[in-house]
């Protein structure tokens, strides 16, 4: 049969999930091998019999195999940060508070081990006009390749391709522990229809998401050297305008990540400049920067002085990595890190990591099911076998910001 080539088929992608191969397919269907590779590579397009031969066999719906590819919804989103260059883009979508917001998968937010599938592609910026409600044009492949105009939208048009009400049971969490994820898929575990998005933050970077409106949550461990609190007082200035909760995960051991034993005996940061040691630094903005920093600083040694300290890493594996590899003498990490790695480990601070949620959010089912995952013994036991974590008071809630 002639091709559509608005046909779009998931034959392939099913048959091998099942473990089958082409022949063994054409077998059960009753077909040519010739014609199920011509098939799934959108050069034939089959018969209403052999549709239904082909569903059967794979013990699906003919609409799972095949549909137009005009017949996939498109929804309104806001893009959170810059749109890729080329003109459609791959992106993961969540409903936060009444808008949708779209996630590019770029670079490593495209991965989490494997690389992470799509809720859906954008297919244009959306440019609001004096005199219509919205004019769409499509996005242009150009230098700057931003989502961004000089009219200052970051709005897009998406076309889903997962199911929509998956995607309003999704939370989106932004955050700098891998305990984030470890949470994630224990939640994920419990409630098997919710789906966690956890876009890896440090503190500020989460914060200013959250205040953007474009995550449910956000994680961080800020320490005020004025008040000695944890957390609040960078709340309390960032969410001028918004309500919210403190909700604490728990206490961490800071410290720094060192090689096994500890060779070069270091004790304080003080001690990186006077043995020449090699350092990798976190972002400007993130806890365990402004860690070292404050440290540094107590002890009368400018950053500047120590080796590597422009050497940024964007995460505590990544620290840990580096002086596994032998890059760096130390990083600024957690216990728990320094645990997983085989790592020496010179405690500095005792941190509280707090969860950060705008109070409307709440009442939101994903919000308040992943929510519940927190005070659950085994989410305790996951957390306290890591190490380095003081877990008692985990789920409480330790402010209210209004």
């Amino acid at each position: 049969m002639k091709l559509d080539v608005n046909l779009c088929n998931n034959l392939k992608s099913i048959r091998t999930r099942l473990g089958m191969s082409q022949q063994e397919l054409a077998n059960i269907a009753g077909v040519t091998r010739q014609s199920i590779g011509g098939v799934e590579l959108g050069q034939y397009a089959p018969s209403v019999a052999m549709s239904l031969r082909l569903a059967k066999a794979l013990g699906c719906q003919v609409e799972d195999l095949f549909w137009f590819e005009e017949d996939l919804p498109e929804v309104e989103a806001i893009l959170a940060g810059s749109a890729p260059k080329q003109q459609q883009s791959r992106v993961s979508l969540a409903r936060v508070g009444n808008q949708w917001i779209a996630y590019p998968l770029v670079g490593n937010d495209a991965f989490r081990i494997e690389m992470i599938p799509a809720d859906g592609e954008t297919l244009a910026v959306i440019y609001p006009d004096a005199g219509e409600s919205v004019r769409v044009k499509e996005v242009a492949s150009n230098a700057e390749g931003e989502a961004q105009s000089q009219n200052g939208t970051n709005k897009v048009l998406v076309r889903l391709l997962d199911d929509i009400d998956k995607l309003h049971n999704t939370v989106v969490i932004a955050g700098c522990t891998p305990v984030l994820s470890l949470l994630a898929r224990a939640t994920e575990r419990w409630h098997p229809q919710l789906r966690i998005h956890y876009r890896f933050a440090h503190s500020a970077s989460a914060l200013r998401s959250l205040c953007r409106g474009e995550v449910h949550i956000a994680g961080m461990h800020l320490y005020d050297t004025n008040t000695g609190e944890h957390n609040i007082p960078f709340v309390r200035k960032a969410l001028t305008d918004k309500s919210a909760i403190l909700i604490t995960l728990g206490v961490w051991e800071e410290g720094l990540l060192v090689p096994p034993g500890n060779p070069m005996g270091v004790k304080t940061v003080s001690d990186l400049v006077e043995f020449g040691a090699t350092i990798v630094t976190h972002e400007v903005g993130s806890g365990s920067r402004m860690l070292l920093e404050r440290k540094l600083q107590e002890e009368g040694v400018p950053l500047h002085k120590v080796k590597g300290s422009d050497h940024i890493v964007h995460s505590h594996q990544d620290v840990a990595l580096s002086v596994v590899s032998g890059i760096a003498d130390a990083g600024i990490s957690t216990a728990s890190i320094a645990t997983a790695f085989g790592l020496g480990f010179i405690p500095l601070h005792r941190a509280r990591y707090d969860l950060v949620i705008i109070k409307e959010y709440l009442e939101e089912e994903p919000v308040k099911q992943f929510l519940s995952i927190l005070g659950h013994q085994l989410v305790r036991s996951q957390l306290e076998i890591l190490g380095g974590y003081d877990t008692s008071n985990i789920g409480e809630v330790v402010a209210n910001i209004s």
